[in-house]
């Protein structure tokens, strides 16, 4: 199995990610030779079943005949076999269609889907966690009819909320849902930018939308609704494709403008609360972020690693050739790929344990602290996985040179891919602000102090722990200063995503230290172990870099307007 190596270093972190003691006496069950097995069967189903459909979805993409998508030869073949083996409820309760597991295992067989095909991938993840909102909010009633249903594949699911002119800026939204005599919502409106907003892998599709259902300004006015495009048996439900957007990659997932023409609806959660009630759905949708660009990431190095053990240049000349693998800058390209895979692959399982424990352990108290951590993590998970795999994408692109920029390896169709990761689900900018305004000021560092704690409750004695020390210490500091230019936003907001970078740099240090200290001595584990302190090494050099561009604050934006006139 190609994927082998990529299933071996996923078993290899579930058997060591943290927290997994807390999740046993939180009930959930701790078995990871059984896990181990389900990402076996997830790297098997990934790369025999997805990866030979990836190059046909890259190609033909999705089209529009007579109103509606018609989705890639092969597409709707595999949709059904994925769908029908199961994989599409790993974390939802068993007496709903789903297996019960993990949300830590859901992201390991995640990152094997997105390493075949991200465009592929891009479906299952509005199905899976509109099921868990449907189970958190909804009356029992809409979710034991959806939430079966999208567990099978029979029916789908967007999360339906850009509009032209209210992109990140939800607040704005002016897709607007009335409330008949009857007691019926029926919702008319433009969204754009849905993903998979219409095909024909599955018989219906329920757009989980947020409309503006009440006169408050703001997100108070907005409340959160199922829309239906049809009943099912084939009568449409007031919803219209407009069209499908050209696209850099992903092309075999329609990117679809939407028309809502009085299309019936079904509020979910209290009026006015539409942006509260989603965050559940949301807050899971940012987390699959992380093994989305952390299984493109892997693809892409393991391309760029085998190439760079076959092709031979270089060397003395009355010699052969040697592997390019032998010359130190194809070296430092490919430990600095691995360094940042790895680190960024424990940091994902250990957020997604977090936030699972922020709704499972014992106690109202623990699962907030848990939550506070999640919380922390979460944007540093979904913006760096995001850039994570189209800055491996370029590197490997590097390694392989002219032939990596030819259609004729797969890099630079995931370099195209990529691009987009850190735009969707909130771009980087406004992860970082998140960072700044929610996680440094408005709850006072609470999540940074916990993760600082647990951090550096890891260390020992060693060069290792030395080089994380220094990293941990300087993120302390340069969150304070941070915390001391509450009154003077703008300079603290300049320096917001180098602040971000610092906090992701300090929490993969961290999983780093903990692959150096448990990652084991067989060739899984020295492999993991090499990339660990490779990028150990040059953390502290690039961290000072990152805490000096965050404390400089707002003057060297002055020069904006001159660029403006």
């Amino acid at each position: 199995m190609q994927y082998q190596s990529h299933v071996d270093a996923l078993v290899r972190h579930l058997e060591i990610t943290p927290f997994l003691s807390d999740l046993a006496e939180a009930g959930v069950e701790v078995d990871p030779e059984t896990w181990g097995h389900v990402v076996t069967q997830a790297g098997r189903m990934a790369e025999e079943l997805v990866a030979p459909l990836d190059p046909v979805l890259d190609r033909q993409g999705a089209q529009v005949a007579c109103g509606r998508v018609r989705t890639a030869p092969g597409h709707r073949e595999a949709w059904a076999r994925y769908a029908q083996d199961g994989w599409l409820g790993l974390p939802l309760p068993e007496a709903m269609g789903g297996m019960g597991l993990p949300l830590l295992l859901q992201g390991a067989c995640e990152e094997l889907l997105n390493r075949a095909s991200p465009a592929f991938a891009m479906l299952a993840t509005p199905g899976r966690t509109a099921a868990e909102l449907l189970l958190e909010s909804a009356a029992e009633e809409l979710a034991g009819e959806w939430v079966p249903r999208l567990l099978s594949g029979e029916w789908a699911a967007t999360i339906c909320i850009s509009e032209p002119d209210a992109g990140s800026d939800v607040g704005r939204i002016r897709t607007r849902a009335v409330k008949g005599e009857d007691g019926a919502w029926r919702v008319t409106g433009e969204k754009c930018w849905i993903s998979y907003g219409d095909h024909d892998l599955a018989g219906r599709i329920g757009h989980f939308m947020l409309a503006r259902s009440g006169e408050g300004q703001g997100v108070r006015g907005l409340g959160l609704f199922l829309v239906p495009d049809g009943d099912g048996e084939g009568a449409r439900g007031g919803v219209f494709l407009r069209r499908i957007e050209e696209k850099l990659g992903l092309h075999g997932s329609p990117t679809c403008v939407l028309g809502f023409e009085n299309a019936p609806a079904v509020l979910i959660g209290q009026e006015g609360r539409g942006l509260q009630t989603l965050f559940h759905m949301m807050l899971r949708m940012r987390l699959s972020c992380g093994p989305q660009g952390i299984g493109v990431a892997s693809g892409a190095f393991e391309t760029a690693l085998r190439y760079a053990q076959e092709r031979r240049q270089g060397g003395a000349p009355d010699a052969p050739p040697v592997p390019i693998a032998a010359h130190a800058d194809v070296q430092r390209m490919l430990l600095g790929m691995a360094g940042r895979i790895e680190t960024a692959r424990a940091l994902a399982l250990a957020c997604a344990t977090a936030l699972e424990l922020g709704s499972r352990a014992a106690d109202g108290d623990a699962r907030a602290q848990w939550l506070s951590l999640a919380q922390f993590l979460l944007p540093i998970v979904k913006d760096g996985a995001a850039r994570l795999a189209f800055d491996v994408a370029s590197e490997a692109l590097q390694v392989l040179s002219g032939a990596g920029y030819t259609c004729e390896w797969p890099v630079e169709q995931r370099l195209r891919d990529a691009r987009v990761f850190s735009v969707f689900e909130g771009t980087s900018g406004i992860q970082a602000i998140d960072m700044l305004h929610r996680r440094l000021w408005r709850e006072e560092g609470e999540g940074l102090a916990r993760f600082l704690a647990w951090a550096r409750g890891e260390l020992r004695d060693g060069e290792p722990s030395r080089q994380l020390a220094q990293v941990l210490d300087l993120l302390e500091r340069t969150a304070a200063d941070l915390s001391a230019m509450r009154g003077a936003a703008r300079g603290a907001e300049a320096g917001a995503k180098a602040f971000l970078d610092l906090c992701g740099m300090a929490a993969c240090g961290w999983m780093a230290l903990r692959l150096v200290h448990r990652a084991g001595d067989d060739a899984v584990g020295r492999r993991m172990k090499a990339a660990a302190r490779f990028h150990l090494a040059e953390l502290p050099v690039r961290a000072e870099a990152q805490a000096g561009l965050a404390r400089l604050g707002a003057e060297r934006l002055e020069g904006i307007a001159a660029l403006l006139d």
